[in-house]
């Protein structure tokens, strides 16, 4: 659990890389969402966090080591913040080791022991609410009391479902070709079939 090997360094470094391309291209999509969503009802746009948030459960969910969702979230917000994109590059990487250690707490609650569908869902949870947070306080400081409940159940709902379970059925389904066969989560899924 606290030893990594090369092999765990080399696919977070690969998860990590490619969920910033991910965080790249969702930096753009968004904004129409957005659009539709923040005049509707002030703080729903919280429901668009969801595809910043996965990069560290997926990456729990792989490597199955401590630190592994904190290092992939990370990863992926160096990547999102040297190409470029709209907050800079500061706030970027900040946001990321922010939402990383949301899930990673949860993962750490659990022992690092527990890689079920629930416990995906909470640290996905977990990644939206400290990312949440943190954005109300960088992005949204003074909101009125509507709109910072309003965008955090938001942000919440997002990063359990699309963070959280999204990503369980992602690792899963990779598992499943046998390209984790090296790790647990690979293992585990030899198993079931």
């Amino acid at each position: 659990m606290w030893r990594w090997r090369v092999v765990d360094i080399v696919v977070a470094s690969v998860l990590g890389v490619a969920a910033g391309l991910i965080f790249l291209a969702w930096n753009v999509g968004y904004l129409g969402p957005k659009a539709l969503l923040e005049p509707l009802l002030p703080g729903l746009q919280g429901l668009l966090d969801g595809p910043w948030l996965f990069a560290g459960v997926l990456g729990g969910l792989i490597i199955r080591k401590a630190g592994a969702a904190i290092y992939v979230e990370l990863l992926a917000a160096v990547v999102s913040a040297l190409i470029g994109n709209q907050w800079g590059g500061f706030l970027t990487l900040e946001a990321g080791l922010v939402q990383g250690l949301g899930a990673e707490l949860i993962f750490l609650l659990f022992f690092y022991r527990r890689w079920s569908l629930p416990v995906a869902i909470l640290a996905g949870a977990g990644a939206a609410l400290a990312g949440g947070i943190n954005n109300l306080i960088l992005w949204y400081a003074g909101s009125g009391t509507e709109f910072t409940v309003i965008y955090l159940i938001s942000t919440v709902v997002s990063g359990a479902v699309i963070a959280g379970a999204l990503s369980w059925v992602l690792a899963r389904g990779i598992a499943a070709t046998g390209a984790l066969d090296r790790f647990g989560s690979g293992r585990e899924a030899r198993v079931r079939v």
